[in-house]
């Protein structure tokens, strides 16, 4: 008993997951290990004994039969506890390692368990808060109103009568998560010394779950979280997120207001409110594209007790214990590779996968190309907005577990959080898709953003084959007028800046002929105005033409289709392009393109002058 009470209170003194340490008290201390392998071991090699034998007799290559399996693994996991429950969800998200049926079962995979009992919880919030009960609270429900893996909530009423939400950690659990940890990563290590057919490394993964469990279980670096994600959206009236009380907060306590709030997935109550659950879709993704893109600071776990409509029309956000964070790479890589699918560019897209961290530069990419078109190019040619996000994530799961990938941790937490939007979603409407609601922000940011990649994706975009592809300049502006918040004046700027950059030269091409064109039919009009003034003797023999010399700009190819496109943009105004004439100006390609008017205009001037002399018809 002593020894089970010394490696007690020496895990529960550690903060941060670290496998050297734990493996350290565990080995010194082998007697509560040895209990708990008893417990989670024989259940699991009953569970193998049963999957190899179905595998054995071929039993296993029924899908029914596969499937049973794979949910039979499920129960098992919530079964063993919190910390198997999260080794299963980190597995839900990792199709490089697990078989699809297995993938589709683990997604499933919920962190629900009974609560605990309600004295301990309060005896737990007197130790952590170092206060009796009755000093923080006015009252406080000794029932849970609701109970998750790591812990439960309890409503209660502070003294000055404020309604407060306090959620409590299981007792014991940093013990329990501990020393289970321990054991799933010697399993993991096992696995992956004697079992050829792992590729990705099951250590590794297993010590960035101990991580993010760690994280999730000290309740200060949630209220943390919830306060950098309220700064980061307080300029979205949209969005809600509970006030966190820092000086009743602990570790192990955290206490936040209460949210009178309705489930998206409740699609009547949330009628009754009179809100439409569209919108609160449609707020939803684009809270959670800005947090991956902008931010690159994202809720990874959106279900729908985390996600809540109030009555005045908000979308509020809970528990914010599961974040994650992207690089501006990653951020920046991800568009440039859905450019790179929009184009069907399958050879750029493999090693935007090779940036981002999925290959490493060894693996050869010349058999993952043609896989990719396989599973994109039917997608792509239905077009984005029609684009089934799961369907997708399905084919690329067969993809990655086929070649050598290895999903960045980062990657896995997108592919969960945006999965769990689009479940809610899908609820709502049947048939959202959510590539289809992301693709206008990824064309706004792809107008707006100043970001030097980004520029040259949109360039990349934007010519095909060195000419100039309006059409996909119209659906970018199209899909970018969708954003509530689109900047026209800053859109119109980089377009510009796109114009005067050296690679947008074609497009400065396109313009000086066609103001060549333009000027010389100015020219020929003139010239036959006059030639009607002329005696019979020496008129110039002419061909009849109907040219209009108004707004002679708009005939302008270049011109015209962008100022067609740009008129469908809500909030266009003319005024937008008078302030900017003073840079056109001043622009030093604006000089180059002066000269080589001047000189195609006067070479045009001089062949009519011929022509003339030669008696020909103009």
């Amino acid at each position: 008993m002593k020894e089970d009470f010394t490696d007690f209170i020496e895990v529960s003194g550690l903060l941060n997951y670290d496998p050297d340490t734990i493996s350290k008290i565990y080995k010194k201390n082998p007697k509560r290990l040895l209990k708990r392998l008893w417990q989670t071991l024989i259940p699991i090699f009953a569970y193998l004994f049963s999957v190899g034998w179905d595998k054995l007799t071929g039993r296993l290559k029924n899908e029914q039969q596969a499937r049973f399996r794979a949910r039979e693994l499920t129960n098992l996991l919530v079964e063993l506890g919190p910390a198997f429950v999260k080794a299963g969800q980190a597995l839900s998200t990792r199709p490089d390692i697990i078989p699809g049926i297995l993938l589709e079962e683990l997604s499933e995979l919920q962190d629900q368990l009974p609560g605990f009992d309600g004295d301990k919880a309060m005896e737990l919030i007197e130790e952590d808060l170092g206060n009796k009960i009755d000093n923080i609270f006015l009252e406080i429900d000794k029932e849970p109103i609701s109970a998750a893996s790591l812990g439960q909530v309890h409503k209660a009423k502070l003294k000055n009568e404020e309604v407060v939400a306090v959620k409590v950690q299981r007792p014991g659990l940093r013990e329990q998560i501990t020393l289970d940890l321990y054991i799933v990563r010697n399993i993991a290590y096992w696995l992956k010394n004697n079992i050829g057919l792992i590729r990705s490394d099951l250590v590794a993964l297993i010590d960035e779950l101990g991580k993010r469990v760690f994280e999730e279980m000290d309740y200060l670096n949630e209220a943390k979280n919830a306060e950098t994600f309220r700064d980061m959206h307080k300029h979205n009236q949209m969005i809600a997120v509970p006030k966190i009380y820092k000086e009743i907060t602990s570790r192990r306590v955290l206490t936040m207001e209460w949210i009178d709030g309705t489930k998206l997935t409740n699609l009547e109550e949330v009628k009754e409110l009179g809100i439409d659950p569209d919108k609160m879709i449609d707020i939803g993704v684009q809270c959670s594209l800005e947090q991956l893109l902008e931010h690159g600071f994202f809720h990874a776990d959106p279900h729908p007790g985390n996600l809540l409509a109030l009555n005045d029309g908000r979308l509020c956000y809970l528990d914010f214990g599961m974040m994650s964070e992207v690089s501006r790479d990653s951020r920046s890589g991800l568009i440039q590779a859905v450019v790179h699918l929009v184009n069907k560019n399958f050879d750029k897209l493999s090693k935007d996968f090779v940036k981002l961290g999925f290959l490493s530069e060894e693996v050869n990419l010349e058999p993952i190309v043609p896989a990719f078109q396989d599973v994109f190019i039917n997608a792509v040619e239905q077009g984005v907005s029609k684009m089934d996000f799961k369907s997708v994530t399905d084919d690329m799961s067969g993809v990655m577990y086929k070649f050598p990938f290895k999903l960045p941790p980062y990657y896995a937490l997108i592919i969960r959080s945006l999965l769990t939007l689009e479940g809610i979603a899908l609820s709502v409407d049947p048939d959202f898709k959510i590539l289809g609601a992301a693709y206008p922000y990824f064309a706004r940011r792809l107008m707006e953003d100043p970001d030097p990649q980004l520029r040259e994706s949109l360039k990349e975009m934007l010519f095909d084959n060195k000419k100039f592809n309006w059409e996909r300049l119209e659906d970018l502006l199209a899909n970018a007028a969708k954003q509530t918040n689109l900047d026209l004046e800053k859109l119109l700027d980089e377009v510009i800046n796109l114009l005067f950059s050296p690679k947008g030269g074609f497009l400065r091409n396109e313009i000086v002929e066609s103001l060549t064109n333009q000027i010389d039919l100015i020219g020929l009009k003139i010239l036959k105005n006059l030639n009607n003034y002329l005696p019979n003797a020496i008129k110039i023999n002419t061909v009849d033409a109907n040219n209009n010399l108004s707004d002679f700009i708009m005939y302008v190819e270049p011109f015209r289709n962008f100022f067609e496109i740009l008129q469908k943009v809500p909030n266009y105004s003319v005024d937008i392009f008078l302030k900017r004439i003073p840079r056109l100006i001043n622009e030093p390609y604006t000089k180059e393109m002066g000269i080589k008017i001047a000189k195609k205009v006067t070479e045009k001037g001089v062949v009519r002058l011929v022509k003339i002399a030669a008696g020909a018809n103009i």
